[in-house]
């Protein structure tokens, strides 16, 4: 069996990482192509070698670009590459232009399209991702989902023919990554001065935080107000929205940051007061990792975190601050996102082994 997976985005790479594990483990082809969505190489490059993928097979060099440019780049290039590999399945990840590209070629070719992170909903259609996700899932051949609640979302669609609970791979990630860091302090403690406990750290990104010059001020005052440091993780993109629209992103308690590998993000969170963010992923993380998490967002598609107290939803910079400062969640055991065997599920799936 040949199994092309397509990616372009760091928390792509992250599920990336245990599906190849478990395809080279089950003696099955895996062809990684990266999109180049994601350039920079503390987003990118690193990632390879940091979670032990290596180089991807194919590189098609996307780069920025407005929603349909980088879109219309994606479908241009992959068809080529579907072509020459054809493969039993095109395996396509989470919500970004590089899963809808991938699957749309895949479909139009009439090659199989697997969606990890199947059923996920935001129920915001301003979000791109939402768009990305259901359409996505629409296209698919297989639809292979983290949760229950993502099962129910599927099957409201009336795609429940097409589901498969196999469970999160990002969690058999994040358990792995955080055993092998056993309690190591952060490199953010030595570099900032910094106290375990001592401070927030945070990752903004999303369009609707960003593009508007009024809402970046806004998210940066709030975390600049913050009763303690708030180390933000500054994607390229934003700083360079951030200095197109003269916002200051070093301010107050507010201290920017370059994005950090993934061990190192991860210790960085363990170390942490609380996260502050607008990333699906790392609101997950932070669950697992059972740190505090703030969500500056108006709704979220992992309702679990939300619903365990473990994450609060907060939109103004009065929100933001009283849902960073609030206290410590109630310990849990419950576990919504697997068991950490999620990418041999998805493998043996795919094989058509039973999940």
């Amino acid at each position: 069996m040949k199994i092309v997976s397509v990616v372009g985005a760091r928390p792509q790479f992250v599920k990336l990482a245990p599906i190849h594990k478990a395809a080279l483990a089950a003696g099955v082809e895996h062809v990684i192509v990266h999109t180049g969505q994601h350039y920079d190489p503390m987003l990118s490059d690193v990632f390879f070698d940091d979670l032990g993928i290596g180089a991807p097979d194919v590189h098609l060099g996307v780069g920025s670009g407005s929603h349909g440019v980088q879109t219309g780049a994606m479908l241009a290039a992959l068809d080529a590459v579907f072509d020459e590999h054809r493969p039993d399945w095109v395996l396509v990840y989470g919500d970004t232009n590089s899963t809808v590209a991938a699957a749309l070629s895949a479909v139009k070719m009439h090659i199989p399209v697997a969606h990890l992170e199947a059923g996920l909903r935001s129920f915001n259609r301003r979000m791109p991702e939402e768009h990305n996700r259901v359409m996505t899932d629409h296209a698919a051949d297989l639809l292979l989902a983290p949760t229950q609640v993502a099962v129910d979302h599927l099957a409201d669609e009336g795609l429940a023919s097409r589901s498969v609970l196999v469970g999160d791979v990002m969690t058999d990630v994040l358990l792995e990554v955080r055993d092998e860091l056993a309690g190591a302090p952060s490199i953010l403690l030595d570099e900032l001065g910094l106290s375990a406990g001592g401070y927030y750290l945070a990752t903004i990104h999303r369009a609707e935080n960003t593009d508007d010059p009024s809402r970046l001020a806004e998210v940066a005052a709030g975390l600049a107000a913050l009763d303690k440091p708030v180390v933000l993780l500054a994607h390229p993109r934003v700083v360079a929205k951030a200095a197109a629209h003269g916002i200051e992103l070093t301010q107050g308690s507010l201290v920017a940051h370059a994005p950090l590998a993934y061990a190192d993000l991860i210790a960085a969170a363990l170390s942490s007061a609380g996260v502050v963010t607008d990333s699906g992923g790392l609101q997950k993380e932070a669950f697992l990792l059972r740190v505090p998490c703030t969500t500056v967002r108006t709704e979220t598609e992992w309702v679990e975190t939300v619903e365990l107290g473990w994450n609060v939803l907060a939109n103004t910079a009065a929100e933001i601050a009283a849902a960073a400062t609030r206290p410590r969640p109630t310990d849990t055991e419950a576990a919504p996102y697997g068991d950490g065997h999620a990418a041999q599920r998805v493998v043996e799936v795919l094989a058509g082994g039973a999940a």
